[in-house]
């Protein structure tokens, strides 16, 4: 019976009548206040999260199949307004040093079978490149963590070949691994 009283209601806001809007956000503007504080948000950016559900609902009211049902489709419009803030507040933090796999703990011993097999099928394929290139991935396999200008250090190669030579070999690997998966269909 609610939703039948604010279709109109709904219609008229989509249609720009600032009565309707007026009414529409009294009516709307607690509930919204409080799903958004149930996601810890601080006041800031509960206060940006509302102004950003009544700005998708300025520009979208009219696009609404049941316009009686604005009251859910504005939750579920701040509900994801408040996941997106959160989101954009989670930082990724590096960690120290990244383990080489064969140094990884816990693994099971299939998972580390599969990753030896991995690894020497990987080292197989750089073998089979044309020189400067099996030499660069060779060095990158070896050394993962060094920089570009230690690698053209010790492969005695300009910093600014090493780019377009590591892209030219891996897409060398990438059509020669494709052109193995072919032939062995």
């Amino acid at each position: 019976m609610a939703a039948l009283a604010l279709a109109p209601l709904t219609r008229e806001a989509a249609a720009g009548c600032e009565d309707a809007w007026r009414d529409l956000v009294a009516r709307f503007d607690p509930m919204l206040r409080g799903i958004v504080r149930g996601y810890r948000l601080d006041a800031a950016d509960v206060e940006d999260v509302v102004q950003t559900t009544w700005i998708r609902a300025y520009r979208n009211l009219d696009r609404l199949n049941e316009p009686g049902a604005v009251g859910a489709w504005l939750a579920i419009t701040a509900r994801r307004e408040a996941l997106r803030t959160l989101q954009r507040g989670v930082r990724e933090l590096p960690s120290a040093e990244p383990q080489p796999l064969d140094e990884a703990g816990g693994d099971a011993p299939d998972d580390l079978a599969s990753a030896r097999e991995r690894r020497a099928a990987v080292r197989a394929a750089v073998r089979r490149l044309p020189g400067r290139q099996r030499d660069l991935l060779s060095e990158m396999l070896r050394r993962p963590c060094a920089s570009y200008e230690e690698i053209a250090d010790a492969l005695a190669m300009p910093v600014g070949s090493i780019g377009p030579t590591r892209e030219r070999a891996l897409t060398r690997l990438r059509v020669d691994s494709a052109l193995a998966s072919v032939l062995q269909a």
